[in-house]
């Protein structure tokens, strides 16, 4: 049986990586590049407001992780989202992205670790 701190680990990074992303890059325009995206997406006038709101969407997606409420339905959102959007930036915004490939690999790699603690870790409250 794996710890409680293991599955608390894996709680707050996994829902640490969509607040960070949310606030920083996003609503706090930490990493300007991603609003270029939504823009380049979107189109300009749109742009800040829907980068914003795509921002708390994702700190949002973080709190329902850090919740551990249906993890399964969570780990469905988290990889709806990020499928969509690794489509639209490789199909309309590929030459803003740092390494397509390189996306798609770390991408790949959290929705497999999404499924593992959705479907295979414990909730450490529920634990002994």
């Amino acid at each position: 049986m794996k710890s409680q701190t293991f599955c608390r680990v894996m709680t707050i990074f996994i829902g640490s990586i969509w607040i960070f992303h949310g606030m920083y890059s996003k609503i706090f325009d930490g990493i300007p590049r991603h609003r270029q995206i939504v823009e380049r997406i979107l189109g300009t006038g749109i742009a800040d407001v829907a980068t914003v709101v795509i921002g708390v969407m994702e700190v949002i997606l973080g709190l329902w992780i850090f919740s551990r409420v249906w993890r399964r339905c969570c780990a469905l959102v988290q990889t709806l989202a990020l499928v969509t959007m690794n489509f639209l930036e490789i199909l309309l915004a590929k030459d803003l992205l740092i390494s397509a490939s390189g996306m798609v690999a770390l991408n790949f790699a959290l929705i497999s670790l999404v499924w593992y603690w959705a479907t295979f870790v414990p909730d450490p409250a529920v634990m002994d």
